[in-house]
């Protein structure tokens, strides 16, 4: 698809995404994520996004509601199911008109008004879609001498960022604490995790002290401090955004009586679990972008050993059991 000189494009392990709009301000909190993916040089986007600054909001769309209601952060929104059009609307302040077909999107926000979070990871949902790749809320390590990583799912507050951290203080690498991009066209799935600041809590700064030379004194309301991947890699490894080979799936539980464990899970369990936190549905069921992601997740645990692990008082243990599971 050919069009006008985007102002700014990011790769996305194959997929490119153009962003165009009148002021660099507009897009600038893509940037502060997808900073590091910046493309260098002339290159044809797969997927393009148009941002209009404008009072004319259509808010009145054709098409079946497929969401009324608040979402964190962001406030009250609605989702329209067009078909081949999907429209998510902030009332008074900016809408988005996703045309997966023609693989575009169009932005249109208020002059007053910031572009919300939750509007931005909509597009990005989008835009890897159109390449065959599915964003997923889970953590992934790349194992101690090995390119292969594990991929490690559990609900928000569960311990991800906790466990993750731990595991790096043991030699493994830090892709991502909570956002990997996950591919499974060839024989192999493979993932890379998607380059944001990883948000520290207090009880993850006390179960892992080894973090607590990038931390300051200021924690948010939510007890947490945002620190970039660039300055935690002066304390642990963290791997660039390529795609790697997924070795394991583990699901993430806190353990009962203090002790870590890691036991072989049923596929089916698997699935139902990286389903339940990853798959959304509707008011019209499963749009067809969910559909595709949740076939992306049967292909993963088809593909890929299904662990659940518990994490005990001390979360270092993990690691080596990790090893010795994929050891053997």
């Amino acid at each position: 698809m050919s069009g006008p000189t985007a102002d700014a494009c990011y790769a996305l392990d194959g997929q490119v995404i153009g962003v165009s709009a009148e002021r660099a301000e507009l897009w600038r909190e893509l940037d502060r994520m997808l900073g590091t993916l910046r493309a260098t040089g002339p290159v044809e986007p797969g997927f393009r996004v148009n941002v209009l600054e404008t009072l004319s909001l259509p808010e009145t769309l054709a098409g079946t509601l497929a969401f009324d209601g608040e979402v964190p952060e962001d406030g009250h929104c609605r989702m329209v199911d067009g078909g081949d059009i999907v429209h998510l609307i902030f009332p008074g302040r900016q809408t988005v008109s996703i045309h997966a077909g023609e693989r575009r999107a169009e932005i249109r926000v208020r002059p007053d008004a910031k572009i919300a979070w939750t509007l931005w990871m909509l597009v990005l949902d989008a835009a890897l879609d159109a390449g065959g790749q599915h964003m997923l809320h889970t953590a992934g390590l790349t194992l101690p001498d090995s390119d292969a990583l594990v991929l490690i799912h559990a609900p928000s507050g569960t311990g991800k960022t906790t466990t993750s951290l731990a595991l790096a203080s043991q030699g493994f690498g830090l892709c991502s604490d909570d956002a990997m991009i996950l591919n499974v066209a060839s024989d192999k799935a493979v993932a890379w995790g998607l380059p944001r600041h990883v948000k520290i809590h207090r009880k993850t700064a006390e179960l892992v002290p080894l973090v607590s030379p990038c931390l300051g004194l200021s924690w948010d309301r939510n007890g947490e401090q945002a620190v970039s991947l660039e300055h935690l890699g002066k304390i642990i490894r963290v791997e660039g955004p390529g795609a790697r080979p997924v070795a394991a799936l583990l699901h993430l539980a806190r353990s009962a009586d203090g002790q870590s464990r890691l036991e072989a899970m049923a596929r089916t369990d698997a699935m139902v679990a990286l389903a339940a936190d990853n798959v959304r549905t509707g008011m019209t069921g499963l749009l067809p972008l969910q559909k595709r992601r949740l076939a992306t997740i049967a292909r993963l645990v088809s593909t890929v050993p299904t662990f659940a692990l518990e994490v005990g008082a001390q979360p270092a243990d993990a690691a080596s059991l990790i090893r010795s599971a994929l050891a053997g």
